[in-house]
């Protein structure tokens, strides 16, 4: 993948930037509306599936069926962005579905969402897509999503402070990782301790030709690898649970080329997603694209309590486990007593990143 821009495009406005941007991104929409069966949207409420929804409403399509879900709070934290969403949904009139599920039901659903794994996966939003996917199937079998467009258009927080890096493979390693080898030592059992394998594969995909800006280097890596093998599996395994397709248009391989021609300064402006913001301005509400950045919010499984603090420890604590010496046992016990005490950088709870490796160990009989 390229991350290099033509002569032409050294002269190119911001003006002319957004536009070519909306009309490869109204292509790639267009392209994804072609089924025998109608196409709904899962709308999160986030810019991206906003946008998407904004554009088919341009391609004249009424009554579009919108899907978004919610969870039970916990910690003090909201399990649901529907007040984002019912601003979409209300603004371009489409049948809006809000699925709001209870505490009981998520921990009911979560073996099912394991064996849906093709491989662990510890984001949240797994189970949310699961449950979401479920209700979407029985209504329609394909949607839109908006997966893709943080990687290619530099929407997460730890490109930008890449930009005048002048050690751009430490300076990933440090606001992308979640844990560093030390601690990652003190994780896992010492037979799986060895070289650092994590920087040197950074190192290697940095040393690639094709992209010489920091900002490019850690969006190539992230468009080609993480977003395939962790978003983009992500939502495939799940809609796929339930036979459900499941659309990427930023995914379209024409935009992925354009973006990689677009000036990194340009996409990390402001925070993060800057020339794809302004251009959303021509489509969609202002409210949805200045709100804070959102992501799938699941409070029980960040906030480990109650019954899935239970749930965990019975796997961690299991036979099997024991058996396997994957993680050093004082490390588990030291997440078991005060789960909320380990959250990683990327805000994510330690104790259900190593639980959900054991879970999906043992679901699938390994």
């Amino acid at each position: 993948m390229e991350m290099r821009r033509e002569e032409a495009d050294q002269a190119r406005s911001e003006t002319e930037w957004m536009d070519l941007l909306l009309d490869e991104l109204r292509a790639a929409v267009q392209r994804r509306m072609v089924a025998d069966v109608p196409v709904g949207v899962l709308l999160s409420g986030g810019l991206d599936s906003s946008l998407l929804v904004g554009l088919l409403a341009e391609e004249g399509q009424r009554g579009l069926n919108s899907f978004s879900v919610g969870f039970e709070g916990a910690g003090g934290e909201s399990g649901d962005e529907f007040q984002y969403s019912d601003i979409i949904a209300d603004h371009f009139a489409t049948k809006h579905h809000k699925i709001f599920v209870e505490s009981a039901r998520l921990l009911d659903t979560l073996p099912k969402t394991f064996l849906a794994m093709s491989e662990p996966m510890v984001s949240y939003d797994n189970v949310g897509f699961f449950l979401l996917s479920q209700e979407v199937a029985r209504h329609v079998k394909v949607v839109q999503s908006g997966q893709g467009a943080d990687e290619v258009f530099g929407g997460y927080h730890w490109y930008p402070p890449l930009g005048d890096s002048a050690q751009p493979v430490d300076d990933y390693c440090r606001v992308f990782f979640d844990r560093d080898e030390e601690e990652y030592s003190e994780v896992v059992h010492p037979d799986f301790v060895g070289d650092n394998y994590s920087r040197d594969f950074v190192a290697r995909h940095f040393a690639r030709q094709g992209a010489d800006h920091p900002i490019d280097k850690a969006l190539r890596l992230d468009t080609t690898i993480m977003l395939t093998d962790d978003p983009v599996k992500r939502v495939d395994n799940m809609t796929m649970a339930w036979s459900l397709e499941a659309r990427v248009p930023f995914l379209d391989h024409q935009l992925i080329e354009l973006a990689g021609r677009i000036p990194a300064e340009l996409k990390v402006r402001g925070g993060g997603k800057w020339i794809l913001k302004e251009a959303a301005r021509r489509v969609i509400p202002a409210a949805v694209i200045d709100r804070p950045k959102g992501y799938f919010p699941v409070p029980a499984l960040k906030h480990i309590e109650g019954p899935y603090l239970d749930f965990v420890r019975e796997y961690l604590t299991s036979s099997r486990a024991k058996k396997r010496k994957l993680f050093n046992e004082n490390y588990i016990t030291t997440l078991l007593e005060k789960p909320t005490d380990h959250i990683t950088p990327l805000r994510g709870s330690k104790l259900w990143q190593v639980a959900l490796l054991e879970m999906w160990l043992q679901t699938h009989g390994l």
